[in-house]
């Protein structure tokens, strides 16, 4: 695999004209945003505005189901398959063959800008420190702010952030606000080069705590619940379910027999609006400021998450719920209001920036500019979005199909266009073989296997012997679907 070395930051002058950079990452965002119409009760003024400001992509989808691998795929512009990062670990420079690759925030603080970060935008701590030579400056980390006394909802998993709910707290306690407030304090403040400012989102990730006011504008009485399918796995391979055999998020059965389904769905609706609120406080600012008019501001989310669909709760899917992310563009070179219904990856995201910043290239990078398409929403695109998770299990999504492809060889196959929740599985059609046939040469040709140090939700799959193993134990051919089937 080649990388690209990073040499200590120096490579070119610092260009005063360039724009600014506000890049705003949510965490576990699925397409409930009005914009994207995922959900036809989502709240999201804010964010819905600067899509009218910019290009919404209401086809963008992530690299990975699963917060590390995504990240670390954005932010390098390598794909999982590639690298071998498909697990909460390791982090990136512990990575066999990313020691010193040139990520995108050190492409662009050699290129002369001033780096700014605060929550999550890397999983876990790397870039905090200043030895990662990421950042100039770190605000707040990630953090879901004030907690219940004991937990809200008992789950089958017992794992203390798989909670959701109200309780008596304030906005202002919540992490996410004091995230909000130093992005805030960060655009009234004069800076001498042109700053890339990244602030990284906790929320809708579990624990989904909101306080009442927020889960107060979605009342369960007239809630509308994710559309489900009963017998929907009947025709998706077994091996649909290795991708998420045991993980601390509860089934869809779980959710159905404690009635805490609707409380779920709440509690993300109103945590995904409350993040939209502290979207909407920065970008006022910025748009009081004196960076108004020479900010490029882009908006995205890790991964999608499921509430029941596929009978599943969570990420860890090749299928759009779990794949499906906002990725909006909006600023200087930027066509205002428009939408862009191709298919494009979190991966296009660092080459799209090196070009509206005007920079060159880096080496090595696996993604596509999305500049003709930020320019002209109509032009096609050459290329589908691929979505990875684990070695080997790949999704292809293009305009109007979605291919999936596991280890072991099964498929499954939906039009989207005709069938948008996935819930006919067409691939066994002798008629869609040409359909199959085209997806199937996107299979990226280099599946490395998870690097040493890999682990948390990692599945290994032995083509020679057909045998399967979920975080070091054997799946056998009669073992019980955990909580669906034992």
């Amino acid at each position: 695999m080649t990388v690209m070395l990073s040499p200590i930051f120096a490579a070119e002058p610092v260009d005063r004209e360039r724009p600014n950079v506000l890049m705003i990452a949510i965490d576990d965002q699925n397409d409930w945003i009005g914009c994207l119409g995922g959900h036809p009760q989502s709240r999201t003024p804010n964010i819905d505005r600067l899509a009218k400001r910019g290009t919404v992509f209401l086809n963008a989808h992530c690299q990975s189901p699963l917060c590390n691998p995504s990240r670390v795929s954005l932010l390098t512009g390598r794909r999982p398959s590639s690298i071998g990062v498909y697990g909460l670990s390791p982090a990136l420079r512990d990575a066999e063959g990313l020691e010193e690759v040139l990520t995108l925030p050190q492409h662009l603080r050699q290129s002369g800008y001033k780096n700014l970060m605060a929550g999550k935008i890397y999983h876990g701590g790397y870039g905090r420190r200043p030895a990662d030579n990421e950042f100039d400056g770190v605000g707040p980390p990630a953090d879901v702010g004030a907690r219940p006394k004991s937990p809200l909802v008992v789950t089958p998993s017992g794992h203390p952030l798989v909670d959701w709910g109200t309780f008596p707290h304030n906005d202002e306690d919540k992490g996410d606000y004091k995230l909000a407030s130093w992005a805030v304090d960060q655009l009234r403040t004069t800076h001498d080069r042109p700053f890339f400012m990244s602030v990284g989102f906790f929320l809708p990730h579990v624990p989904c705590y909101v306080t009442r006011n927020w889960y107060d504008k979605f009342p369960a009485e007239s809630l509308q619940l994710p559309a489900v399918l009963d017998d929907d796995r009947a025709d998706t391979p077994r091996f649909s379910w290795y991708l998420h055999w045991e993980l601390p998020e509860p089934r869809l059965k779980f959710l159905k027999q404690s009635e805490q389904w609707t409380n779920l769905v709440r509690s993300y609706l109103a945590s995904t609006a409350f993040v939209d609120a502290q979207i909407g406080r920065i970008m006022n600012t910025l748009e009081a400021s004196p960076y108004a008019d020479n900010t490029i501001i882009v908006l995205w989310s890790d991964h999608g998450w499921h509430l029941g669909e596929k009978g599943i709760t969570g990420k860890n899917s090749l299928w759009d719920r779990g794949t499906r992310v906002p990725l909006i563009f909006a600023g200087p070179g930027v066509t205002p209001d428009s939408r862009c219904a191709e298919p494009a990856e979190l991966l296009d995201i660092y080459p799209t920036l090196s070009e509206l910043c005007h920079l060159e290239q880096p080496e090595g990078l696996e993604g596509h500019s999305l500049l003709p398409q930020l320019k002209d929403s109509s032009i096609a695109r050459d290329w589908p979005a691929i979505t990875t998770h684990n070695h080997d299990n790949h999704g292809i999504r293009s305009r109007d199909w979605r291919y999936i492809r596991y280890a072991d060889g099964s498929e499954e196959l939906y039009n989207m266009v005709e069938d948008p929740n996935e819930w006919t599985n067409l691939a066994s059609r002798p008629e869609h073989a040409q359909i199959i046939a085209e997806h199937r040469q996107w299979i990226p040709k280099v599946n490395r296997k998870p690097v040493p140090g890999s682990r948390d939700r990692i599945l290994l799959y032995d083509s020679a012997t057909g045998q399967a193993n979920w975080e070091g134990k054997d799946i056998l051919p009669n073992s019980p679907i955990p909580e669906i089937e034992d």
